[in-house]
């Protein structure tokens, strides 16, 4: 299985998942306003799911870019969130500009599934992602926890 799954459709993730569909196919889609899924599915190719939980049973790389740290607990842990059904090995990378809190609380329960957490707040505005011209800054604190712990040593 190697499917892309993209969830929220807003200002910056609407365009974002657009590119991905262009260049991909197919992509994986989830938003919690149906019309935006609808008129996403008007202009892109992809398979619009219900739940975060049934997108991320399909797919083995997922983005997200919602709005606050309530929207991404939401989506990554909440009752029908990605982590009810993620299977090992899975990327997750979320686009959301977020609280370094919420990240490492985040990645700590993505290593209790043995999933792969990258925070990656974006910059570049609508513009930016309406031309695919973005800057992504990632960080995996599954990573920097490991080099640390070796540090220690």
């Amino acid at each position: 299985m190697n499917k892309i799954g993209f969830i929220g459709l807003g200002v910056m993730g609407y365009p974002m998942a657009g590119h991905l569909s262009n260049e991909f196919r197919d992509i994986c889609i989830f938003n919690r306003s149906q019309e935006k899924v609808t008129k996403w599915l008007n202009q892109y190719s992809g398979k619009a799911f219900d739940t975060p939980e049934e997108l991320s049973s399909q797919c083995n790389v997922i983005a997200l870019c919602v709005g606050r740290d309530e929207d991404v607990r939401e989506m990554m842990s909440g009752k029908k969130g990605i982590l009810n059904s993620v299977s090992p090995g899975t990327i997750i990378i979320d686009h959301t500009t977020t609280s370094a809190t919420l990240s490492k609380e985040m990645n700590e329960l993505a290593c209790q599934k043995g999933v792969i957490f990258l925070d990656a707040p974006i910059s570049g505005g609508q513009a930016g992602a309406e031309s695919g011209q973005l800057s992504v800054m990632a960080v995996s604190y599954t990573h920097l926890r490991a080099h640390e712990t070796e540090a220690d040593l």
